[in-house]
């Protein structure tokens, strides 16, 4: 899923804005196969051009380097988990179980989206610099919405009154525990459904949220 501001970062010689989102969405649906499959480096831009069904001259017209696709890749895919979590938070859920609804929707796409992610962190130390900031300023991103509807809950008197750090901590380490399913699926998936993993890691989570007084 890539966003119209990820399209106009790439610079392209087409006019037609939706073109051109459109057929940045064929190449990086076509990318991500073969980028997990093959790896990024031994991915030909002749291979990624009859994947997308295009032309190698037609695939430059919308990207202009290797680097530009794996971008779109990584950017795609945060737009993804983004996407999920936003829904989650958009549900009518209150107190702690909205929150826990958050999480249990962010491990869900990194379930759906394990090769996606685990891809994501393989190659964007190949990315040029300007590049890599967006793509872990799009990491920050998702990480602000546990943080702040967390901040919410406390200001509702629904969390006790855990300083700023610490609310940034737990949400950093929400961010990782669910990166953690799809660097450690291998070993998960045989012990662990889905299911058991968000319920354990969940409640996890939960304990540094209880009220130390009660």
């Amino acid at each position: 899923m890539l966003t119209n501001d990820a399209a106009s970062e790439v610079a392209t010689h087409i006019k037609n804005q939706q073109l051109v989102k459109e057929r940045r969405q064929q190449i990086v649906d076509g990318a991500v196969k073969l980028f997990i499959n093959k790896g990024y480096h031994k991915t030909t831009t002749r291979e990624l051009a009859k994947e997308t069904g295009m032309s190698i001259g037609s695939l430059y017209e919308y990207v202009s380097t290797k680097e530009d696709v794996l971008y779109l890749v990584c950017i795609a895919i945060h737009s993804a988990v983004e996407h999920g979590v936003q829904e989650a938070l958009a549900r009518p859920t209150i107190g702690k179980a909205a929150l826990a609804e958050v999480i249990r929707e962010f491990f869900l796409v990194c379930d759906r989206m394990s090769d996606h992610v685990l891809l994501m962190y393989q190659v964007t130390h190949f990315l040029p610099l300007k590049w890599q900031k967006k793509v872990l300023e799009a990491e920050l991103r998702i990480t602000s919405l546990f943080i702040h509807a967390m901040k919410e809950l406390r200001e509702q008197g629904k969390l006790p009154q855990l300083d700023d750090d610490t609310i940034n901590l737990i949400g950093h380490n929400i961010s990782v525990i669910g990166h953690t399913w799809a660097f450690r699926r291998w070993y998960f998936a045989k012990n662990f459904t889905i299911d058991q993993y968000i319920e354990q890691q969940t409640d996890f989570i939960m304990m540094f949220l209880k009220d130390k007084k009660a």
